[in-house]
């Protein structure tokens, strides 16, 4: 049985850096190497690309929906930096800078969002599960894949992401559960933001944190700074290794704060006032992880070029992709229902073709 004192995160969240990018004095973990930071700063600018070129794709009509993590992306970067290649990622609908960070294509990341019936990408092809919209429900899933993988003997590491809105559903609690009992070999990764769509932290939970959540299911937690890219990328990377080693689930909280409305259908103002949000821009990651970079001359202008141009490469291979149309199929609505079709779907299948062609489609 572990030691109490080995499961519970430190009094304060970890950081490496602070607001002015400068390193923190008596850091608790190494920084990551140079050319890895490097590599995280081109994911921020890329991940905050993305979100904005989304939002202005609502605005356009080519989008129905778009909750946007501007303000997290160190969050979203560090999450898909730290897994290996045959790890898996599962991602909330507020992850899709993760997702894209992973390797997968934002336009097929996005196809939920213009309206598809599908989650637009493969999800074996990156490893990465589809995008849940649904509060915590993926968590589960997540624990029963490295529950599987663990198993079969598999070096499989699964990184659960979600907010501190689905720490308060049955959904997380039971996956905390399955996953210390069965020491699957999963990363519960909570991006804090501060809230639930409308609802503030202090109305979600009385703990002196979410990530003490963890002791009370037997699993090691932490907090970090969810704005401090370095500390991110350290804290789960830690997380990860600890899990593959065998040493079971690990639950890490992040700190951070959602900058824009909760999707362009909320109107932030209702709830929250522009004084709460005013202080979090000078903790904004890309502008931390940026003045870091330059303060120690790894941030050349050919550089900064040219990661600025690679975004705005993929920003206009969102807006191509997103603004070509397609025809719907409608028998892809059973497609993929059953991997057997049943005689019912088939019947149904029957019926809509037959009733298509009568209407000379």
């Amino acid at each position: 049985m572990a030691d109490d004192r080995d499961l519970l995160p430190s009094e304060r969240p970890v950081r490496l850096l602070d607001e002015t990018g400068s390193p923190v004095a008596g850091a608790s973990l190494p920084f990551p190497d140079p050319e890895r930071l490097l590599a995280a700063y081109a994911s921020l600018v890329v991940g905050r690309r993305v979100n904005d070129q989304a939002s202005a794709l609502v605005r356009q009509g080519r989008l129905a929906v778009y909750p946007s993590s501007h303000g997290q992306e160190a969050c979203q970067t560090g999450a898909a930096m730290a897994l290996a290649e045959g790890d898996w990622l599962f991602p909330t609908y507020r992850d899709t800078a993760a997702v894209v960070a992973r390797g997968v294509d934002p336009v097929e990341v996005l196809t939920l969002l213009k309206g598809d019936w599908h989650a637009g990408y493969d999800p074996y092809a990156h490893r990465v599960a589809p995008q849940a919209t649904p509060l915590a429900t993926q968590l589960p899933h997540a624990v029963g894949v490295a529950h599987a993988a663990r198993l079969r003997g598999e070096d499989t590491v699964v990184m659960a992401l979600c907010g501190d809105g689905a720490t308060s559903e049955g959904d997380f609690h039971e996956a905390l559960n399955f996953a210390a009992v069965f020491r699957a070999p999963v990363v519960f990764f909570v991006q804090n933001n501060e809230y639930a769509i409308s609802v503030p932290l202090a109305r979600q939970t009385a703990a002196p944190s979410l990530a003490h959540k963890g002791i009370g299911y037997g699993i090691a937690a932490e907090r970090v700074d969810g704005n401090d890219t370095p500390a991110v990328l350290a804290v789960l990377d830690r997380a990860v290794a600890r899990a593959r080693a065998g040493e079971g689930p690990q639950l890490v909280e992040a700190h951070t704060y959602r900058m824009q409305a909760h999707t362009n259908a909320d109107d932030a103002t209702r709830y929250r006032d522009q004084d709460e949000v005013e202080p979090w821009k000078a903790r904004d990651p890309l502008l931390r992880m940026e003045a870091y970079l330059k303060r120690r001359r790894l941030l050349t202008k050919a550089r900064r070029a040219e990661i600025t141009d690679r975004a705005e490469a993929v920003a206009a291979a969102m807006r191509e992709g997103i603004a070509r149309d397609t025809d719907p199929e409608p028998a892809e609505l059973f497609a993929h229902v059953f991997a057997a079709p049943t005689p019912q779907l088939a019947e149904q299948a029957e019926l809509l073709a037959d009733e298509l062609s009568r209407e000379g489609h």
